[in-house]
C-alpha cells in the first residue's frame, strides 16, 4: 500500500466513512484506516441492528436536541443537512422510513444495508479503506503528518480523527482519539457513559423482567429534585431499567457522585391524568366487580406489571375491584402515576449508546471541524465534546460533522 496521501481517516464508524466518502469526492487521495477487523461495527449493532440513520426534524430541531452545545451543529448541518442524508442513502440504495417516533431507519430494517452502501460510496469515490490497522502514534511534520501503525508508516497533508468515545469497547472505541488530540494541545472534557441502562436494587423490578410498556413518562431525581423529564418506551430487566427513555434520562444521574440518592419517578400511564384514572378505578366496582382488578386494567398495562405493582401495595394477586376503599384507590393511582425506584448507577461505557465528553468545541472551528491549535488536524463524529438524545441525533452528528471535516481541501 502507498503511504503518501492527501487525506487520512483514522476510524471507519458513521463519522469515518463519511469523512472518507467525502474526501474522496472533493478529488484527494484519501485513506480510511480501522483498526477492527471490520468497518462500522457500531452501526451494524445500532437500533436494534436496524440502525436508525436519523429523525424526522429539521436541522433547527438536530440542533434543539443537543442542548447547550447543540449551536456548535449549524455549519455542519449547513453542509449535509437531515434531507441530504436521507437523499445520499436513497441514492445510495437504501430506501427509507419514518416511524411513529420519528426515528427514520433503512425500509429492510437491516443495518447492514447502510454499512453496504457507506463502503460503495467510498469505493465509488476512490478512497481507500484499511482494515486491521490501528493507529499507534501521531506526529507532525513540515508538510502534514506522520501515522504509525504496526506495520507501516503513513504520511498525510492532513488528517481526520473520527476515533469515536469510549462506549462499546468492544467495538475498539477505546479512546484512542483522545490521547492524539491531547497531543497537540487540545483540551479533553471529561468523559462520562450516556444513553446507558440504569441499574436498580429493586427485587420487585428484576422479577418483572422482560416486561415492556411503549409510552413511560420518567422524571430522574436527586432526592426529590427534578434534574430531568423524558416520555417513551420502557423496559424492565434483570438489572434494572432500560429503553428509550431510560437511556435519555440516564445521563442526568451521571453528575451524582455514586448515584447517591438518585430515584426516577414514574408514571406508567402519562396520557391519562390522576383524576381520570381514580374514577376509571372507582368505576370499575360497580361495573366489573368480580374480576380480579390486575386483569380490568389489563388494558392499560401488561398485567405481569399490575400484579408486581399491586403486590408493592399490599395486594394480592386475586385482589377484586368490588369494594376497593378510598384510600386503596390512592394507593393504586400513586403506585402506578408516580411510582418510586432507586438507582443504584448505570452498566457503563460498555453498554453505553454514546458518550458524554470530548474534544473541546472552543478549540474546533465549527465552519470545517479543523482544529484552532494544529493546522491540518480535523475532528468528527463522538470524539467531539457533543452528544445527543436516542433517536438518530447522534448518527446526524456524525454524517454532516464527517461529511464537513472530509470536504475541505488539505
Amino acid at each position: 500500500m502507498e503511504s503518501n496521501w492527501d487525506v487520512i481517516v483514522v476510524g471507519a464508524g458513521a463519522a469515518g466513512l463519511l469523512a472518507g466518502i467525502s474526501a474522496g469526492k472533493s478529488g484527494a487521495k484519501t485513506l480510511v484506516l480501522e483498526k477492527n477487523r471490520k468497518p462500522g461495527v457500531k452501526i451494524l449493532m445500532s437500533g436494534g441492528t436496524r440502525c436508525n440513520i436519523t429523525h424526522n426534524t429539521d436541522n433547527r430541531g438536530i440542533v434543539k436536541a443537543f442542548g447547550d452545545n447543540g449551536k456548535f451543529l449549524h455549519s455542519p448541518l449547513a453542509a449535509f443537512s437531515v434531507d441530504e442524508t436521507i437523499k445520499f442513502f436513497n441514492q445510495a440504495g437504501v430506501a427509507t422510513k419514518v416511524e411513529d417516533t420519528g426515528k427514520i431507519f433503512p425500509v429492510s430494517n437491516k443495518a447492514l444495508d447502510v454499512l453496504d452502501a457507506l463502503l460503495n460510496e467510498l469505493k465509488k469515490n476512490n478512497a481507500r479503506l484499511a482494515l486491521e490497522t490501528p493507529v499507534i502514534d501521531v506526529n507532525s511534520t513540515a508538510d502534514g503528518f506522520q501515522l504509525l501503525t504496526p506495520s507501516a508508516s503513513f504520511s498525510a497533508k492532513k488528517i481526520i480523527l473520527t476515533t469515536g468515545g469510549l462506549s462499546f469497547p468492544g467495538c475498539g472505541t477505546t479512546g484512542d482519539g483522545y490521547r492524539f488530540a491531547n497531543k497537540f494541545g487540545h483540551t479533553i472534557k471529561p468523559t462520562q457513559p450516556a444513553l446507558a441502562p440504569l441499574k436498580t436494587d429493586a427485587r420487585w423490578v428484576h422479577d418483572l423482567s422482560g416486561v415492556t410498556i411503549s409510552d413511560v413518562g420518567v422524571t430522574a431525581c436527586l432526592a426529590e429534585k427534578p434534574l430531568m423529564k423524558d416520555r417513551g418506551s420502557f423496559l424492565l430487566t434483570h438489572f434494572g431499567l432500560s429503553g428509550p427513555v431510560i437511556l435519555n434520562v440516564s445521563k442526568s444521574l451521571n453528575c451524582v457522585p455514586e448515584f447517591k440518592n438518585t430515584l426516577l419517578k414514574i408514571d406508567f400511564l402519562p396520557s391519562i391524568k390522576e383524576p381520570e384514572f381514580e374514577s376509571k378505578i372507582q368505576l370499575l366496582a360497580s361495573t366489573d366487580g368480580k374480576k380480579l382488578l390486575s386483569i380490568a386494567l389489563g388494558d392499560l398495562l401488561p398485567r405481569r406489571l399490575l400484579d408486581g405493582l399491586f403486590s408493592q401495595i399490599g395486594f394480592s394477586p386475586d385482589k377484586k375491584c368490588a369494594g376497593i376503599s378510598r384510600d386503596e384507590r390512592k394507593s393504586i393511582v400513586a403506585s402506578i402515576k408516580s411510582k418510586t425506584i432507586n438507582i443504584t448507577g448505570t452498566l457503563g461505557y460498555a453498554k453505553a449508546e454514546v458518550t458524554t465528553g470530548g474534544v473541546n468545541l472552543d478549540e474546533v472551528n465549527s465552519k470545517t471541524m479543523e482544529s484552532k491549535l494544529q493546522k491540518g488536524l480535523y475532528f468528527a463524529g463522538e470524539i467531539l465534546d457533543i452528544d445527543g438524545p436516542i433517536g438518530g441525533f447522534n448518527f446526524q452528528a456524525a454524517w454532516s460533522t464527517g461529511f464537513l471535516a472530509g470536504s475541505q481541501s488539505p
